[in-house]
C-alpha cells in the first residue's frame, strides 16, 4: 500500500506527535509498504530551524526506507496565538499543494495537533479521489478553551463546525484514546468509522538500562531521588504546581525535580524557579531523542503532569508508555480520565488530583521514603510495557488504512494478521 502521511512535526523534532509518526512508518516500511510523509522543517518548539535544514519551498529527503518532503511554512516559536496560527495556515496550503503533485497514493491521512494538517489531508484526498483518515491525537479546538488561550467566539464556533466537517467526511477517524471517540460519538459521528489506536513505545529502544551516573553528575544529580519530567512544557501541563511541589519539598534535598523540555511556559516556570533559589529543582532544555533512554536512567519516577481540565482528562501523554518500557514507577498529576486510568489499573504509579501542590509533595516524599512500594511500582510498570508496543500500534493502525483504502463499509469486518 501506498500511504501519504501529513505530519507538521517529523523528526529530528521530539515532541510526541513527530516519534509517533516516525516510529510507525519504520515498522509500515519494514512490511513493504511505501511511505510519504510531508511535513516542515524541523524547528518545534524553539522556531529555530535545526543545523542542516534550510526553509526550501520543497525538499525532499529519505531517511530509513521513509520518504519526506519537507515544505515552506511561516515558522515561528511555540507560544502565543497569532503567529502560531499563521504557522499552522502556512502548513495547511503549502502541504496541500505539495500533497497535489505526489505519486498517487492509496489513503492520504493527516494527524492533529495541528488541527489545519487535516483540512490539508482531506483536500488531498477530495482532489484526488482518494480516502483521507484523520488521526485525532488531540480535541481541538476544544483544546485551545482548556488551556485559556481563547474563550468562546464566533472565530471558535466556525473552526468546531469545520472540525465536525472533517470528521463526517473522513474515511476513518483514528482516534488516541477512548475518550476522543466517546466525544466524537456524543457529538453525532459514526462510532463505526472511529478507530481506536492509542500511543505506546518501541521496545527496542526504551528498556531498563543501568543509570547514566555520567549524565546524572553533569546534571548535579548524583546521589539524588530524581522524579523527572520529560516533555514539553506548555500551558496544558501547568509546570507551576511542579515549582511549589518543590518549594515544599525544600527540606528533603534528597528528593530532586528534574524538567527536561522546552516550551511556551518554560522561561516563566524556571524564573519562578530561580526566584525561590530551588535547589531541588533542576531545569534542562530540549535534549535529542536519542539521548531519551540515558534521561530517564537518572530518573527513579516519572512525572507525568497535566492542567485540571476536563480537556485533559481524555488525554495520554504518550512518556507513560516510554517510562513503562524503562521500567520507571509513574508519577501521575492529572484529572481522573484515561491516563489516571491506566496507571492505576496497571498498579504503575501513584495518582494524585491536577493542581494540588500538597499532594504532589506528599507522594514525591512516599516513593522516596518507602523501597518496597517502589520496587512493586517499577515491576509493574515494565510488566505492561508490552501491552502498549509500538509494533502493536502501529499493526492496528496500518489495519484501519487498510480497510479505509478498500472501502470502510464494505469491509469493516476485514483483520489481518501481523508480519513477524
Amino acid at each position: 500500500m501506498k500511504i501519504l502521511f501529513l505530519a507538521d512535526n517529523f523528526p529530528p523534532e521530539t515532541n510526541a506527535a513527530a516519534t509517533r509518526v516516525y516510529e510507525r512508518a519504520l515498522y509500515w516500511v519494514r512490511w513493504g509498504h511505501q511511505v510519504t510523509v510531508i511535513t516542515s522543517a524541523p524547528n518545534f518548539p524553539q522556531g529555530t530551524i535545526h543545523a542542516g535544514y534550510r526553509n526550501d519551498w520543497y525538499a525532499v529527503e529519505e531517511k530509513d526506507g521513509i520518504r519526506i518532503v519537507r515544505v515552506k511554512t511561516f515558522i515561528t516559536a511555540n507560544r502565543g496565538t497569532l503567529l502560531r496560527t499563521l504557522d499552522f495556515l502556512s502548513f495547511m496550503f503549502t502541504a496541500g499543494a505539495a500533497g497535489l503533485v505526489q505519486s498517487r497514493p492509496d489513503v492520504v491521512v493527516a494527524t492533529s495537533p495541528q488541527f489545519f494538517a487535516a483540512v490539508a489531508g482531506w483536500l488531498i484526498g477530495f482532489c484526488r479521489r482518494i480516502p483521507f483518515v484523520f488521526e485525532l491525537g488531540d480535541i481541538w479546538p476544544a483544546s485551545i478553551i482548556g488551556v485559556g488561550v481563547m474563550r468562546r467566539n464566533v472565530g471558535l464556533a466556525v473552526m468546531e463546525w469545520l472540525e465536525l466537517f472533517l470528521y463526517r467526511r473522513s474515511a476513518c477517524v483514528v482516534a488516541l484514546t477512548n475518550a476522543f471517540k466517546a466525544n466524537l460519538s456524543e457529538r453525532g459521528i459514526d462510532p463505526d468509522k472511529i478507530a481506536v489506536v492509542r500511543n505506546g513505545v518501541d521496545l527496542s529502544r526504551y528498556a531498563p538500562r543501568l543509570r547514566d551516573e555520567d549524565l546524572a553528575a553533569e546534571w548535579g544529580l548524583s546521589g539524588r531521588f530524581v522524579i523527572g519530567y520529560v516533555g514539553t512544557h506548555g500551558m496544558a501541563h501547568n509546570l507551576m504546581n511542579v515549582v511549589e511541589a518543590a518549594d515544599l519539598l525544600r527540606h528533603r534535598p534528597d528528593i530532586c525535580f528534574l524538567m527536561v523540555g522546552d516550551g511556551a511556559e518554560r522561561a516563566m516556570v524556571k524564573a519562578e524557579a530561580d526566584r525561590r533559589n530551588l535547589r531541588n529543582l533542576v531545569m534542562i532544555g530540549p535534549q535529542p531523542k536519542s539521548r531519551m533512554p540515558s534521561i530517564w536512567s537518572v530518573c527513579d519516577v516519572a512525572l507525568v503532569h497535566l492542567k485540571d481540565s476536563p480537556v485533559f482528562a481524555e488525554v495520554i501523554p504518550s512518556k507513560i508508555f516510554e517510562a513503562m518500557g524503562m521500567g520507571k514507577p509513574l508519577l501521575g498529576v492529572m484529572p481522573k480520565g484515561e491516563a489516571q486510568e491506566i496507571i492505576e489499573r496497571e498498579e504503575a504509579g501513584l495518582w494524585v488530583p491536577a493542581g494540588d501542590p500538597e499532594k504532589l509533595a506528599e507522594a514525591a516524599a512516599r516513593l522516596k521514603d518507602e523501597h518496597d512500594l517502589l520496587a512493586r511500582l517499577a515491576e509493574r510498570s515494565h510488566a505492561a510495557a508490552p501491552f502498549y508496543s509500538r509494533r502493536t500500534q502501529a499493526w492496528q493502525m496500518l489495519q484501519a488504512l487498510e480497510i479505509a483504502a478498500a472501502g470502510w463499509g464494505a469491509h469493516a469486518g476485514r483483520r489481518l494478521e501481523m508480519p513477524t
